[in-house]
């Protein structure tokens, strides 16, 4: 059965992007990291600091800078949304109830200050949590295919043949 347009570009980019990966600086593991820790990075809402975040987090834990930055590309104007609502709503879970929202005329000073500390706990707790679990899959995904021997093969026999 022959394969169609679409797919065969779905495999054609996959292929480009697999080739990228090949020629960035570092072993498997320094590119792996570097791009788990973007991951990780790009799951806070820390609008214009997550790259910067994810190169000097990167750079303690020496991996790839590039790929920490293209990894905080998680989070964009297309996700920001659905990822922050599911973080807030994992860390509600984790550290329990969601917020009580007290009525106007009975809102004070001080309880908005709290409410705005439960929120903010509720949403970085969800942040750590989901953004931990979504770096480790990307970093074992990424190393799993640099590592991979019959992708090492095909790409050798392609390249250097």
């Amino acid at each position: 059965m022959p394969m169609s347009p679409r797919s065969h570009s779905l495999i054609f980019r996959f292929r480009r992007a697999l080739l990228w990966l090949w020629q960035q600086e570092g072993t498997p593991g320094q590119r792996a990291r570097g791009f788990a820790v973007g991951v990780f990075c790009g799951c806070f809402p820390l609008f214009g600091l997550q790259t910067l975040l994810g190169i000097i987090l990167a750079s303690l834990c020496r991996g790839n800078r590039l790929l920490a930055a293209m990894g905080t590309w998680i989070s964009n104007p297309i996700t920001y949304v659905p990822l922050y609502w599911a973080n807030y709503q994992i860390g509600c879970f984790l550290l329990g109830q969601s917020l009580n929202f007290e009525e106007v005329n009975e809102l004070t000073v001080s309880s908005i200050w709290n409410q705005g500390w439960i929120f903010s706990n509720r949403l970085l707790v969800g942040c750590t949590f989901v953004g931990g679990i979504l770096g480790l899959i990307a970093g074992l995904t990424i190393y799993s295919l640099l590592t991979n021997q019959f992708i090492i093969r095909k790409y050798r026999e392609k390249h250097f043949n």
